[in-house]
């Protein structure tokens, strides 16, 4: 008998939250770390950051911990080869290699369901924490004109 796949809903003050942060007003970086209850079957917040690179977010992502995959939102100051600044709400996914496959299963439904209840656009994928530099989300960014 099959497990069948657990897709999580994700938290309402989680939904706001990614909401507000998309608009917010402020003009430094910023991050959400999101996690998954698993007894509530709901993705929550997990931790904030305010001011944080991309390479500082990379530490904050739990490296390897049999926890889970993780994800994490962040509002990046990107500057435009025109000039034009713009702060994109980039949607990461790291999904570290050696996390369990029902975990990994999990976290990519649930990963969908916040994509689609959050509305966002911008959703980039990591096997490795390490990727995760200042130049790699910029080369991202390069791809959305």
């Amino acid at each position: 008998q099959s497990e069948s796949l657990v897709v999580c809903d994700v938290a309402e003050d989680l939904v706001e939250k990614l909401r507000k942060f998309r608009f917010r007003k402020e003009t430094n970086n910023a991050a959400i770390i999101m996690k998954i209850d698993k007894d509530k079957q709901l993705v929550v917040l997990d931790e904030e950051h305010e001011g944080i690179s991309p390479d500082e977010l990379k530490d904050e992502l739990p490296e390897r911990q049999p926890r889970y995959p993780s994800a994490a939102g962040i509002c990046y100051k990107y500057q435009h080869d025109d000039g034009r600044v713009s702060y994109p709400l980039c949607f990461i996914f790291s999904s570290p290699v050696g996390c369990k496959p029902e975990q990994q299963m999990m976290y990519a439904g649930s990963k969908n369901k916040l994509v689609q209840t959050a509305e966002l656009t911008k959703v980039f994928e990591i096997r490795n924490t390490e990727d995760l530099t200042e130049e790699w989300l910029r080369e991202k960014l390069g791809f959305f004109h």
